[in-house]
């Protein structure tokens, strides 16, 4: 399939979003903090008169808060009726994939596994695809825990 891919890269490895989940991508300036949230919960911000709650993903991958100083760009998405931010290290491109998606292969990183569904190819690199609204529950089922 000739589908559209958002690349990027989120703790040091690189991820490819289908562009229908994403609204936008911008970059992050004002996060409020909300005490009592886990690590994976930055905090609130503002974006067009909405409320977004802003997601470290990489604390969920690595298990550790990334410092303020270190945040930048955020892919912004709406998922289950909730606008979210979900903090990313870079965004590389917009483009078509004519091959598709592959499966996985080889050593997939254990802390990927809940969240990596499958790859695509871009310039002869694999980029793990993946869904923003894991990153969401998978949070989700960390914040239970």
């Amino acid at each position: 399939m000739d589908r559209l891919y958002l690349f990027a890269t989120l703790a040091g490895t690189r991820i490819a979003v289908e562009t229908g989940e994403v609204e936008a991508v911008v970059k992050l300036t004002d996060v409020s903090p909300v005490p009592g949230m886990g690590a994976h919960v930055a905090g609130l911000s503002a974006l067009r008169s909405r409320v977004l709650t802003i997601i470290d993903v990489a604390a969920l991958i690595r298990g550790v808060a990334t410092p303020p100083e270190q945040r930048g760009l955020a892919i912004i998405a709406d998922i289950a009726g909730h606008s979210y931010g979900l903090m990313v290290d870079s965004v590389s491109d917009i483009c078509r994939v004519p091959e598709g998606e592959l499966p996985l292969r080889g050593q997939l990183d254990a802390a990927w596994k809940p969240y990596a569904h499958s790859i695509v190819e871009q310039d002869g690199h694999p980029w793990l695809l993946v869904s923003l609204a894991t990153f969401i529950e998978g949070g989700s089922l960390a914040q239970a825990a």
